[in-house]
């Protein structure tokens, strides 16, 4: 079982930045695959970015550019770091990490870009 507890969200303007973070209570060297997905009202999760054991990234066309995911082992944690935000982007961010072949959620941190 993999706790996966989110922070860093909150109210941002446009084109304005933000980091969040997800910390893992397993080890972050176990986990295969770490990273973030999103669902905005009335719309599907899907997929922001995710970066595996040996740092291979996969980002969603709607934030290459824009948003870096990275990972501390150590630290068992995941960032997104999001620049140039868009309102668009507002939506409840859900961790997920992949561990021994199951996968684990957060329960989510709010993002809103609003002016």
């Amino acid at each position: 079982q993999v706790r996966l507890v989110e922070s860093g969200g909150g109210l941002v303007q446009p084109g304005g930045s933000l980091r969040i973070s997800c910390a893992a209570s397993e080890s972050g060297f176990g986990i295969a695959v770490m990273g973030w997905y999103r669902q905005a009202p009335g719309k599907q999760r899907e997929l922001v970015a995710t970066m595996s054991i040996i740092r291979s990234t996969n980002y969603a066309d709607s934030v290459k550019g824009r948003f870096t995911i990275s990972r501390d082992n150590a630290k068992n944690t995941v960032y997104l770091q999001m620049n140039n935000l868009e309102p668009e982007d507002t939506a409840l961010y859900f961790c997920t990490a992949r561990y021994h072949n199951r996968d684990y959620w957060g329960q989510g941190t709010q993002v809103t870009v609003s002016a």
